[in-house]
């Protein structure tokens, strides 16, 4: 940092290493062991934020990496990646960078395409570079437009919550481990351009954050400036009004985790639980739960029919309320939440041959077959056993659907009775018997999904192979 900036300046360089580092400390982040990333554009907000993060890893002894994408959206895109490599090569910070390309998107879909395609390559350059915590360089004005911007679309506590200091992000970064973390956001963009300007950094300017067909450039070249005439210092005021949010916003997750302990049994709901909540409470509850789930939020009209559907429906019958990511089923008053899957083609298979290895995963069926050894000289309360390792090596296995007429004997004190009777019997839901496949040794079934192993090849003495299915 230069020793030749003005006393209001210094000031604000100390508040933006206070935090960031108070940003560390809130991730958990550990110098001694971790690696920082920083989301680095080379635009004037990354500029500074990589800036006081090199002098932070100059004094704290960490390791920093820089980390560009590049969108080959504009014609500069090779000049921006050539003059982020040149600032970090002449300051000796590593550096990383990978190419993105969009295909076929709208221009009413560019901006949103190109965020999801920036982040989804941030994540995977951090997992390369094994950093646990990305910075971005969103600043207060970023959180006030997010704040101004989500109310005008009508959205609800969650979104006028605005953009949180620390969290993980999973659906954007690919990994639930990875966190971002956001140490301006209680810098204006202002402060950050006098401050990069007394440091005689260098930046690039997008063109397109000018193009006023973004929603989001639009809010903040046309209607911003304005506010900040009739109500200076609005951005203070809106963050202020993001962190109410955020805190009622928490309420409302504590109770949804609450409602959720209450309704929740194995991996389902409960509907006689479930209306006993008021409407406000169900919605809020299933929210939180597709929340949990990582589907998107739905629309307040697509909660309110699939409320609706649930509560009226026929206790015998299968609903099935269709979502973008997943389905909601409700049988025999439990509610379920399906991901989205292709049902397997009729004759769609998998041939393997089992060679010592733990597990085996069949995409077609959303599942994985795992193969767990087994050892001593009794069987089992149920009177179950396992297959002998060596004969099972010997065998060529058929991981595949039912075509009809199967029989499985789950104990030799029980009858083989129908996959049918079997599937009531172990209460399988209807909608998930397509992706409960067998697994045959020739003629011999070994394992029926979801309701347990054939015992018609079992060992009881020595060493033995079982056979489990779990679904994704």
């Amino acid at each position: 940092m230069s020793d030749h900036l003005s006393a209001s300046h210094d000031k604000t360089l100390v508040s933006l290493m206070q935090a960031l580092q108070a940003t560390l400390a809130l991730a958990g982040f550990d110098a001694r062991r971790d690696t920082l990333a920083v989301a680095y554009s080379a635009g004037l907000d990354s500029t500074v934020l990589l800036q006081v993060a090199a002098h932070w890893a100059q004094q704290a002894g960490g390791r920093l990496v820089a980390l560009h994408v590049h969108h080959g959206l504009s014609p500069h895109a090779d000049a921006w990646l050539a003059h982020a490599q040149g600032f970090c090569d002449a300051r000796g910070l590593a550096f990383q960078a990978e190419r993105v390309q969009l295909q076929q998107v709208a221009d009413s879909g560019v901006e949103e395409a190109a965020r999801l395609a920036r982040y989804a390559a941030l994540g995977r350059l951090c997992r390369q570079q094994g950093a646990r915590l990305l910075l971005t360089a969103h600043h207060l004005d970023d959180q006030a437009e997010t704040v101004l911007l989500q109310l005008l679309r009508g959205s609800g506590l969650a979104g006028l919550s605005g953009m949180d200091r620390c969290n993980a992000a999973p659906a954007l970064l690919g990994d639930a481990d990875t966190q971002m973390a956001r140490p301006l956001l209680g810098v204006t963009r202002a402060q950050l351009e006098s401050v990069a300007q007394a440091l005689s950094l260098s930046w690039i300017e997008d063109e397109s954050n000018r193009d006023p067909r973004y929603a989001r450039n639009a809010l903040r070249h046309q209607v911003m400036p304005a506010l900040g005439q009739v109500f200076p210092g609005y951005q203070q005021r809106l963050a202020r009004a993001a962190g109410h949010a955020q805190g009622a916003q928490e309420l409302l997750r504590e109770v949804a985790q609450a409602d959720l302990e209450q309704c929740r049994q194995d991996d389902h709901l409960r509907m006689p639980a479930l209306r006993q909540l008021s409407e406000q409470r169900f919605l809020n509850l299933m929210r939180h739960w597709f929340a949990l789930r990582g589907m998107r939020m739905p629309s307040a009209a697509w909660m309110q029919e699939m409320r609706s559907q649930l509560l009226q429906a026929d206790v015998e019958a299968q609903l099935c309320v269709s979502h973008p990511d997943g389905e909601v089923h409700r049988y025999r008053d439990r509610v379920f939440l399906a991901p989205r899957r292709r049902p397997p083609e009729e004759g769609e298979s998998l041939q393997l041959r089992w060679q010592g290895q733990a597990q085996v995963h069949v995409p077609a069926f959303y599942g994985t077959l795992h193969f767990e050894p087994v050892s001593g000289t009794e069987v089992d309360a149920d009177g179950r056993g396992g297959f002998d390792p060596a004969w099972l090596q010997s065998q060529s296995l058929l991981v595949c659907g039912r075509s009809g007429g199967e029989r499985v004997r789950l104990a030799h004190n029980r009858p083989a009775r129908s996959l049918k009777q079997q599937y009531q019997s172990a209460d399988v839901p209807a909608w998930e018997r397509p992706y409960l496949p067998l697994v045959w040794a020739g003629d011999t079934l070994l394992l029926a999904a979801g309701i347990g192993m054939d015992c018609s090849r079992f060992v009881t003495q020595g060493e033995r192979i079982t056979l489990r299915w779990q679904p994704d």
